[in-house]
């Protein structure tokens, strides 16, 4: 009589992030109209800021922007607050399908199959920066054209990648736990608005001095201006100063609560 061999009980997080990783890449090729939509949304304030408004709102910068006053001025001054909505807008896809996910009963499923919990949630922050990743080539591109003349030499770049990197890291991890925690797609798809709002008040599209008081006391001290200063001091060649830890500083922050926050939620009780 044979006897069959045992069961391989052991977990394998790395494999099985892998293949995670694989069905959300053949998901994001599969729907490419949602990677297009979240593209497309930076691209048009990109165009909209600088080819209507840009005149006007070059004309408003001062002295200490180099040639201030002009359209061209204000593409260098927008183009990191637009990298960074990007990156933004990429993490509001995440929450989408994390919520898509939980709402037709996969994950609910995933958590009965002998696979490393880890891996669903890691398969899901991969994908998506991968996607966030190709998303910023695009919008870098378009900016290149529109007039955006950086002038990082390759240590500028790499740390302005490294930045990036980070920010993407910290916001993706928010967005599975507000994925996680919305009760349909729909309100997934608004939870992380916000996000995409933030760059606005601060300093990504004009200068915190022209602000009210009030506004500009939140603008100075919200999470995405020193990010946005950082990565426009990076990409310029300009002094980074303390905004470069600062910007660190929250994106190690925003991560470690995302990741906390997304661990408790996936080890709840399925609802």
């Amino acid at each position: 009589m044979s006897v069959s061999a045992p069961a391989d009980l052991r977990f394998h997080p790395l494999h099985d992030s892998v293949t995670m990783l694989r069905r959300n890449l053949r998901r994001m090729l599969r729907y490419p109209s949602m990677t297009v939509m979240l593209v497309g949304m930076p691209v048009v304030f990109l165009l909209l800021f600088v080819y209507v408004l840009g005149g006007t709102l070059g004309a408003g910068l001062d002295g200490g922007v180099a040639g201030a006053g002009s359209r061209a001025a204000y593409a260098n001054y927008v183009a990191p607050a637009i990298i960074l909505m990007t990156v933004a807008a990429t993490v509001q896809g995440t929450a989408i399908s994390i919520a898509m996910d939980m709402t037709e009963g996969i994950i609910a499923r995933f958590r009965t199959m002998h696979i490393a919990r880890v891996s669903v949630l890691t398969g899901h922050v991969l994908g998506s920066m991968i996607q966030a990743a190709i998303s910023l080539a695009v919008v870098i591109g378009v900016a290149l054209l529109v007039g955006f003349r950086p002038t990082a030499g390759p240590a500028g770049w790499l740390g302005a990648v490294g930045l990036l990197a980070a920010v993407t890291f910290a916001l993706v991890w928010l967005a599975v736990a507000l994925g996680q925690v919305s009760e349909s797609v729909e309100t997934a798809s608004n939870l992380p608005m916000p996000l995409i709002l933030l760059p606005f008040l601060g300093s990504g599209f004009v200068p915190t001095d022209s602000m009210p008081a009030g506004l500009r006391w939140f603008a100075e001290y919200q999470p995405f201006t020193p990010i946005i200063e950082s990565l426009r001091a990076l990409l310029m060649a300009e002094p980074l100063g303390d905004d470069g830890w600062i910007a660190l500083g929250w994106c190690a922050a925003i991560a470690l609560g995302g990741y906390l926050w997304s661990r408790r939620l996936f080890n709840r009780e399925s609802r």
